[in-house]
């Protein structure tokens, strides 16, 4: 797992969590990865929408059949960058509006997976959407483990 900032240095998060990436969006942006997933929660989740890089990368995973994700108020830059047309998606509740996004179907459920597209909630959700980040990259084994060393109920 990697973690990419827009820019050098620490990342703070919506609730003041630190957060320090691994590298740059500079230094992957020509990478091939099994997945990219994009974390919600604002303003982060604009800055993403508004930098061509992201809206790049997730195109182009997209279009070699790797997996993308996003929760919170960040499947908004997955719309923006026409990965929600024609799928199902959730989102943070008014983040998305089923009608600016030609054939999207918006749902309420924690996890919504549409091919090789999964969208989260929000915060609540965050767990229930990691697991199945888990399930698809390492297989339902391995997100067992993961769920049962939780202490949580299987899904």
């Amino acid at each position: 797992m990697i973690t990419a900032g827009l820019e050098p240095g620490p990342v703070r998060a919506s609730r003041g969590t630190v957060i320090v990436p691994d590298t740059t969006i500079d230094e992957v942006a020509d990478r091939d990865f099994d997945m990219v997933v994009l974390p919600g929660g604002l303003p982060g989740a604009d800055h993403l929408d508004r930098d061509p890089r992201i809206r790049e990368i997730l195109r182009r995973h997209a279009a070699s059949g790797h997996y993308v994700g996003a929760i919170c108020a960040a499947p908004r830059v997955l719309a923006h960058a026409g990965l929600l047309e024609g799928r199902r998606a959730t989102s943070y509740p008014g983040v998305l509006e089923a009608e600016s996004v030609p054939g999207m179907q918006l749902e309420t459920a924690p996890v919504v997976q549409d091919g090789k597209v999964v969208t989260s909630r929000g915060p609540g959700t965050a767990m229930d959407f990691a697991l199945k980040l888990i399930e698809l990259l390492a297989g339902r084994e391995k997100r067992d483990e993961v769920e049962k060393a939780l202490q949580r109920p299987a899904c």
